[in-house]
């Protein structure tokens, strides 16, 4: 039976969701000003700052240099995110926890010192990857495979193995149980994971700021080097793009998964 809930936390929720939303909606308006300048409230409307992002080649550049990381971050990560989920799934044995927390760690660390660590690192084994886009691939596979193994262990947590196993059983090679079986019960946790990763790796920001190349900004750096310089409004038009993708995403995510399975069922 359904609990009413108070109207104290129904409050709560929407305060919550105003201060989350609020910068957003702040971009999307500063993005639409006609003032010369970056500000809030804006002056008036205008599509002009609109227009000239899609016509600056510094910025068409950078999103779809971002748009590509983030789709060759998003491969990569679903693949390494899944093997290592179900390794983890189905594995037992001393310090699997501390494993756990290792796959995990750069959802806990800041960013910046994801960054800096792998600077450090390019720079003193002297490999060849300071400041270039194979550094920076890495770094970003680096910081979006955990939420892979996140939503992917979800969805893992609530699968019958047996299932597998019964297959396996009938004569099922194990490739071809996984592939037959395993997989289309996961695979909404697969999804939301690709997702996710290339969420985040097209948003990130403080990895990107030690490992991008001069000639190869994603989008985020390009804004934050154009702010540095002036306080125009077409900082704030890039940033409508860059919201709507995500907004887009995440459409895609609530269209192609089934968050009601990956709970386990109705919540009771």
């Amino acid at each position: 039976m359904e609990r009413d809930i108070p109207i104290f936390l129904k409050i709560a929720a929407v305060l919550g969701f105003v201060y989350l939303l609020a910068p957003i909606f702040v971009v999307v308006l500063a993005g639409f000003n006609s003032s010369d300048f970056l500000s809030f409230p804006p002056d008036g409307f205008s599509l002009r700052w609109i227009k000239k992002f899609l016509s600056s080649d510094k910025y068409m550049t950078s999103f779809l240099f971002s748009f590509r990381l983030a789709f060759m971050t998003m491969v990569v990560a679903t693949v390494l995110g899944t093997i290592a989920a179900i390794f983890l799934s189905r594995s037992a044995f001393r310090g699997k926890g501390l494993l756990r927390t290792f796959f995990l760690s750069p959802l806990v660390l800041p960013g910046v010192v994801v960054g800096l660590s792998l600077y450090a690192f390019y720079l003193s084994t002297g490999i060849g990857l300071v400041r270039t886009v194979w550094g920076l691939w890495i770094g970003h596979i680096l910081y979006s495979t955990p939420y892979v193994i996140g939503t992917v262990g979800a969805a893992l947590a609530v699968y019958d193995v047996s299932v597998e196993e019964a297959a396996r059983s009938l004569g099922a090679s194990p490739w071809k149980a996984f592939w037959k079986v395993t997989f289309p019960n996961i695979s909404s946790g697969i999804q939301a994971g690709s997702i996710f990763a290339f969420i985040v790796s097209f948003g990130q920001f403080e990895v990107s700021l030690f490992l991008s190349a001069p000639n190869n900004e994603p989008l985020p750096i390009a804004m934050y080097n154009s702010l540095r310089y002036k306080f125009e409004p077409d900082a704030a038009a890039a940033g409508i793009f860059a919201i709507t993708l995500v907004i887009a995403s995440v459409l895609l995510t609530n269209r192609l998964v089934n968050l009601h399975k990956m709970a386990g069922g109705r919540l009771k």
